[in-house]
């Protein structure tokens, strides 16, 4: 089964790090990006942008309307993701207490719902 795992923190966190830390974190995701690919239940990730560089759409009355940035103002922001796939909840739940996300922020483990899936 199919799983997100939707990796929230404080998005002023990562540039409050001295060279040192920040490459050590680094370091830490790019380890748990190796250890998920060589136990074969990794099919995509990516870090996201800053969400003050998100833009926001919304239809109200038939008509859209673009916002720039995040929608709502919250201490905690999507900075990633990871979509693994493994055989239930408690391994996804294992996979995304190691992900260094949980050091510092919270990691949401959200199954994924193909479409066409009722």
């Amino acid at each position: 089964m199919e799983y997100m795992l939707l990796i929230y923190s404080d998005p002023q966190g990562w540039a409050k790090l001295t060279p040192a830390q920040a490459a050590e974190g680094l370091a830490a995701y790019g380890a748990y990006h190796e250890a998920l690919q060589k136990a074969g239940v990794l099919k995509h990730s990516a870090r996201l942008r800053p969400g003050n560089t998100a833009t926001t759409v919304r239809l109200q009355s038939g008509k859209s309307q673009v916002l720039d940035g995040p929608f709502i103002e919250t201490r905690e922001q999507l900075g990633g993701y990871f979509q693994i796939d493994v055989p239930d909840l408690d391994s996804a739940l294992s996979w995304a207490a190691r992900c260094p996300g949980a050091a510092h922020g919270v990691i949401e483990v959200r199954p994924v719902w193909p479409v066409g899936e009722p």
